[in-house]
């Protein structure tokens, strides 16, 4: 028999109790308690390692919590699993779609369900689903394949399988971040409007205070594994819930932009490569980089953005075009790089600017192992120079690490950035290119990446900054360009970009 399955009443509040979580002689999360009434938007602040994934995964069965309680609509509940937590009504969006994406969106839906028949009534589900879309504030084609729909499409989508699916207690990981402003504000707007409405409640994963200030009802802030402060939106401000956050309030950095004449550098012409499907192209008619300055790439995650990076580091093969430094053509060799002196921030570093079972120090050397004092190239590894070298870097771009004889993997997230981003700036470095570079970094990371950025863009760098994060473009870049469906579909110098129109031609709407 076709039915959506849906819960008796409306939202259902959750309540933390001194929830412990020790990992042996670690503790991720230290005597928390949050409560989050029925029908409220949450949200959840803190730094990387702060606890707060520790903290939703206890929630959902995840995790089994050292010591403390959790009560769901008031009664005691113990989350053995996450079926659990599913059985009473508590779901969960995260920050990387989990859609089938040769699926239609119907299909999604249908096969999330414990309940689906071994042979589906389409003509019944469909009624069925129909009935149900009627009530969601959501607009979603449902006969379309994932595969095609838009991210802010995917992202709602991944709410209203949740609704349907009965849970009436929702944890959004990160929910916009693959979203143009317009999108997330889309999105969180009608989320919000079904927790007025008393249908649902939200807790939500974010690192922008503008979301929390914007659609928030309360928030709890965690450091260090504890809860630090929270209270209602309206009595907090920013620089209250960075405070709590980081235990102080974070130093603005002012990032004075220095005036340095402009030279192009890099182009690009006629460019076009084969997308990571294989179904499409990236065509680049014509981009110029300048010395002294950052040229920021904005677009939503799938645009090409990634064969672009790919491209340019000569991992993925042109089909036609040019690419030039200086008028000479360039190939991404490693030989050409170090002639021209440009250098690279992947996306993901670890992963793909890394070797992880190597040591920090032996990372950080890669840029200099194989050359002598001299500057020629040398056939004997010189330890000596290169503990130098990491104990340099280390301290420069205040790495954190055990030892420089730690294994890279061993290191957070925003200290990898930063061991990274320490070995591609230094010495002369007349090009950056960079991807993503402050991605899910918590906030201390990010301002010291970002200051370093603009260091180097005041020492007559020349900056490619390839970037999901809007804000980061805006606040980084001399001139914004705009990548959709593979292509440069906008610039703006910085002084007369409008965050709409961005989020406009990102969404693909000239």
């Amino acid at each position: 028999m076709s039915r959506v399955l849906q819960t008796e009443g409306g939202a259902i509040s959750v309540e933390a109790l001194h929830m412990t979580m020790r990992f042996g002689d670690f503790t991720a999360l230290d005597d928390v308690s949050i409560n989050i009434p029925a029908g409220s938007f949450h949200a959840l602040l803190g730094e990387n390692g702060a606890g707060k994934s520790t903290l939703v995964k206890c929630i959902m069965g995840f995790y089994h919590a050292t010591s403390g309680e959790l009560l769901v609509a008031g009664h005691e509940a113990f989350m053995s699993d996450p079926k659990v937590a599913q059985s009473l009504g508590l779901g969960m969006v995260y920050q990387h779609f989990t859609l089938v994406p040769s699926l239609t969106a119907a299909e999604n839906l249908v096969i999330s369900r414990t309940d689906t028949p071994a042979v589906i009534d389409w003509r019944k589900e469909r009624d069925a689903l129909d009935a149900f879309m009627a009530t969601m504030p959501f607009v979603v084609p449902l006969d379309q394949p994932v595969s095609r729909l838009a991210a802010g499409e995917k992202q709602k989508l991944e709410i209203i399988k949740q609704l349907y699916l009965g849970n009436r207690f929702l944890i959004l990981d990160e929910p916009t971040s693959v979203l143009t402003p317009a999108e997330a504000d889309e999105v969180l707007g009608h989320v919000r409007a079904l927790t007025t409405a008393g249908k649902i409640t939200v807790l939500m994963i974010t690192h922008k205070f503008r979301e929390v200030t914007a659609f928030a009802d309360d928030v709890s802030i965690l450091r260090r594994g504890r809860y630090v402060g929270g209270g209602s939106v309206a009595d907090l401000n920013v620089a209250q819930m960075s405070s709590a956050m980081m235990g102080e309030a974070p130093v603005a950095s002012k990032r004075i932009r220095e005036t340095t004449e402009k030279q192009p550098l890099l182009t690009l012409h006629g460019v076009k490569a084969q997308d990571r499907t294989g179904l499409k192209n990236i065509e680049i008619d014509s981009v110029t980089l300048h010395s002294g300055e950052i040229l920021g790439i904005a677009g939503i995650s799938g645009n090409g953005q990634m064969e672009l990076m790919e491209v340019l580091t000569g991992q993925r093969r042109r089909d036609s075009g040019e690419i030039t430094v200086n008028g000479t053509p360039y190939g991404a060799t490693r030989a050409e790089a170090r002639t021209h002196q440009i250098r690279y921030l992947p996306e993901e570093p670890l992963r793909n600017a890394c070797a992880p079972r190597m040591s920090v120090a032996e990372n950080l050397a890669f840029r200099m192992f194989d050359t002598g004092r001299d500057g020629r190239p040398s056939f004997w590894k010189d330890g000596r120079a290169i503990a130098r070298n990491a104990a340099e870097l280390i301290g420069a771009f205040q790495v954190k690490t055990s030892s420089p004889a730690a294994r890279i993997a061993a290191l957070s997230g925003g200290n990898v950035q930063r061991a990274v981003l320490g070995r591609e700036l230094t010495g002369d470095v007349r090009a950056l290119i960079i991807s993503n570079p402050c991605f899910g970094l918590d906030f201390a990371a990010v301002s010291a990446i970002r200051d370093r950025l603009i260091e180097a863009r005041n020492r007559g760098t020349a900056i490619l900054l390839i970037s999901e994060d809007l804000d980061e473009i805006m606040e980084l870049s001399d001139r914004i360009l705009v990548m959709s469906e593979g292509r440069i579909a906008f610039e703006t110098p910085i002084a007369t970009a409008d965050v709409a129109e961005i989020g406009r031609h990102m969404a693909g709407h000239s």
